[in-house]
């Protein structure tokens, strides 16, 4: 009995010293990590969100003449099917030709973006540079974050962070309790984590990915816009594209700052809305909606070196880069397999939504991709129907 009291009494006193240690650091968030035990496309109502409102005029797409009539390859349903897909689609020619749904997900059953949602933050900056609410890409951030106005800080540019080129020392680490991903993800001021940020490069000279990044440029667009990113993106982008139902963006805390790295949340048929704009250009149904110039910009190469000193023509702003069998494909792209391709040359997006991907990366690009793309290619190599 005195063995078990003893024993009971060092584990008060051990669990007091942790909880006074989280306390006396700030780090709060761990108690919500150790209750979530990782992040899942599910999240929505873990946090607070803003609204994404659906456009008054919604543009569902159309159905092809062939539509689910292609069987989907073996090999293709093996991958979707071995990381846990819940949703795939494909739409060409403005028409949707397959879309195929696993565990009770459907057109009208939103889940977590994940990174895929920088891509989104990316074509916001381009449309508050057409408006003139940033004056230039090489304008300072600390003209919007006064946090920026420090000897170290003050030479980043709005360019170096959409090209992951701040030099900022975030640390990337989804898997890690104590990091800043996941401090991020389950903590409460989004702002005193990006203010905090050291430096530990050049802006501009090495591509190094990072979500803090992308945080920045949130927190940018708030400052530009006077808005929340939700009511920006709603009026600028998810109502002029027809989206036809409400997204959601997870916030920091009630009336706080969106998750602008991550935690956009849709379904297949709208997300398809954001890859299909860029392939056009930046233009639907007749406007444009951001600068082609933008657009041309933000998919080319940033070519930089990164941290192992290759050139990086894998990036552009917010965007990974891919020529895979003869096609050149531009996608947005999340950690648990969040895909949004584009392949221009096809007039093609092709959308997968699910709980796992490879964590085999080839070239920069997950193993996954080049299995989803090489099925899709199988299946629709005769072009559009």
């Amino acid at each position: 009995m005195r063995r078990k009291l003893r024993f009971f009494l060092l584990l008060l006193v051990v669990l007091g010293l942790v909880n006074g240690a989280i306390v006396f650091t700030g780090k709060g968030y761990l108690y919500k990590t150790a209750l979530y035990q990782g992040a899942g496309i599910d999240d929505l109502h873990v946090f607070p969100y803003n609204t994404i409102r659906a456009s008054s005029q919604p543009k569902p797409w159309p159905r092809s003449a062939d539509y689910n009539r292609v069987q989907l390859p073996e090999a293709l349903r093996t991958v979707l099917e071995e990381y846990e897909t819940t949703a795939f689609f494909v739409l060409q020619g403005g028409s949707i030709r397959q879309e195929v749904y696993w565990d009770n997900y459907s057109e009208l059953r939103n889940s977590n973006s994940f990174s895929a949602a920088k891509s989104i933050v990316s074509i916001l900056i381009g449309i508050a540079l057409d408006e003139g609410r940033i004056k230039s890409l090489d304008q300072p951030v600390a003209d919007f974050l006064s946090s920026f106005d420090t000897p170290e800080k003050r030479a980043i540019r709005i360019r170096d962070v959409l090209r992951m080129a701040s030099g900022l020392d975030f640390y990337e680490a989804y898997n890690e309790a104590i990091s800043d991903t996941t401090e991020a993800y389950y903590g409460t001021d989004l702002e005193g984590l990006v203010a905090r940020l050291g430096v530990e490069a050049a802006p501009g000279t090495e591509f190094r990915y990072k979500s803090g990044d992308t945080q920045v440029l949130g927190l940018i667009l708030q400052q530009a816009t006077g808005r929340s990113l939700a009511d920006y993106a709603s009026e600028k982008l998810w109502q002029p594209l027809g989206a036809v139902h409400d997204a959601q963006w997870s916030l920091d805390q009630p009336g706080g700052s969106e998750k602008a790295y991550c935690c956009f949340y849709s379904n297949v048929h709208d997300f398809a809305r954001i890859p299909y704009l860029y392939m056009h250009e930046g233009e639907f149904n007749g406007r444009q909606l951001v600068s082609a110039d933008y657009v041309r910009e933000s998919l080319a190469p940033i070519e930089l070196p990164n941290t192992v000193g290759e050139n990086t023509q894998y990036y552009g702003f917010q965007w990974w880069l891919l020529n895979h069998a003869g096609q050149q494909v531009f996608y947005a792209r999340g950690i648990l397999g969040q895909y949004l391709f584009a392949i221009p040359a096809l007039d093609m997006v092709v959308v997968r939504l699910g709980h796992q991907r490879s964590q085999t990366k080839v070239n920069h690009h997950p193993e996954d991709v080049y299995a989803i793309l090489d099925g899709v290619f199988s299946m629709y190599a005769g072009g559009q129907k």
